[in-house]
């Protein structure tokens, strides 16, 4: 089948304090050059966020773009979009885009969900008769009936996104691009938008999927490419792509955390180490169902005792699945004050995880600030273990976390 999308060769270089890399308005170049007057040229220093990157998708295909965070990927995503240009190689596009890279792209905040779907359709240039044929679909996926006449700055970030997906998925795009904000819908939204883009794809139209749950690309794209540093390591089926980023993901989190420069936060605080104890301080191996203390320990940049912060673990497969989100404010833990340099520990009895490898994540903050963030953090491999003191050993699968519960059986009567 012939490719509808073909990039070859493309690069992305950013100059580091520039206003903006994308496309610019003649009022800012003029702006930026007035500036300028009277001063010596200035030199900044430029990073290569993507290079040399090479691939196809075939008209009908879904295709998969996985990768850490800072790959590249939301990059490569905006110059496909033609919301930013790439600054070497070219592109070809056969067909119109619908994207959504980021919650209510190309929406205007002052128009109501109404005009919003007619304005996004003109944009991908359908007609008003088009439009109209969609409309009640777009708005009976979304489910926003009852406020499909009200500005869209006044709607929820959930509202936002599922109008926003709605309206990009319906308004018949030859090429559909999806970046990682599905993670922001609840799970029942986010099988809608799965089967939705299934049915896109069988369509024939060509759908990009980007996403950090390996489960849905899995599910979804029988082809994916994975990005590290700007570059692309491996294109194939997606089994073999996701079987190499998972190894890639090992080599990270193997990294002494203290050293890991992919790391989000303002950097009053650094978390230093991850580490698994039982009550008694010791560290081990964790079995279900033994209780177990999850310890983070962390340095702060000053010797100021830190206010008000929050923690917050959670645990994931291989694949991304979420398992855990253990948040000490959701746990009703107040910490009004915390030393500089120290220790939390998360406490989690009976831990309810079976068998297998997951992923940590840890992050902090404080009065709404993002002190520190760090994915797959660590590693942490749970043994078997005798969860329900039943004497048999836990065997669920990965899919699956455990509780306690009993069975009765009572007669139906006559």
């Amino acid at each position: 089948m012939s490719a509808v999308v073909t990039v070859r060769g493309v690069g992305k270089q950013y100059q580091l304090g520039q206003m903006q890399g994308g496309y610019q308005l003649l009022s800012e170049a003029i702006s930026e050059k007035l500036r300028s007057v009277g001063k010596g040229k200035t030199v900044r220093d430029s990073f290569w966020a993507l290079q040399e990157i090479d691939f196809e998708v075939a008209q009908g295909e879904t295709f998969g773009i996985i990768g850490h965070n800072g790959a590249g990927k939301s990059t490569l995503l905006k110059i496909l979009s033609r919301v930013t240009p790439p600054t070497t190689g070219e592109i070809r596009m056969r067909g119109r885009v619908g994207a959504l890279l980021e919650v209510g792209t190309g929406f205007h905040a002052e128009l109501t969900g109404r005009e919003n779907i007619f304005l996004n359709g003109a944009i991908l240039g359908m007609s008003r008769t088009e439009i109209a044929a969609k409309f009640d679909e777009i708005v009976e996926f979304a489910e926003v009936e009852r406020f499909i006449e009200t500005p869209v700055k006044r709607y929820s970030s959930g509202m936002y996104l599922r109008l926003a997906f709605a309206v990009a998925a319906h308004l018949e795009p030859e090429i559909l691009i999806v970046d990682e904000v599905l993670s922001v819908g609840d799970l029942s939204f986010q099988e809608k938008c799965l089967g939705r883009m299934e049915t896109v794809a069988d369509e024939g139209r060509t759908v990009l999927f980007v996403s950090h749950n390996l489960t849905a690309v899995s599910k979804l794209c029988h082809r994916a490419m994975l990005l590290q540093r700007g570059q692309k390591i491996i294109e194939g089926p997606t089994t073999e792509v996701i079987e190499h980023y998972s190894h890639s993901v090992r080599d990270d989190s193997a990294v002494v955390l203290s050293e890991r420069t992919d790391r989000h936060g303002n950097g009053r605080l650094r978390f230093t180490e991850v580490g698994f104890e039982d009550a008694a301080g010791t560290p081990v191996n964790p079995t279900t169902g033994q209780d177990l203390d999850i310890v983070l320990r962390y340095g702060a940049t000053d010797d100021r005792p830190l206010r008000n912060v929050n923690f917050a673990v959670t645990v994931s497969t291989i694949l991304g699945d979420l398992m855990l989100h253990l948040y000490s404010v959701t746990s009703g833990t107040a910490i009004a004050s915390a030393p500089a340099r120290g220790e939390v520990r998360c406490h989690v009895p009976r831990l309810p995880l079976p068998a297998g490898r997951y992923l940590i994540n840890v992050w902090a903050d404080s009065a709404g600030e993002q002190l520190d963030w760090v994915q797959h953090a660590c590693e942490l491999t749970v043994d078997e273990g005798d969860f329900f003191a039943s004497g048999q050993r836990s065997m669920e699968s990965h899919s699956t976390v455990l509780v306690d519960h009993t069975w009765t059986v009572e007669s139906a009567g006559a």
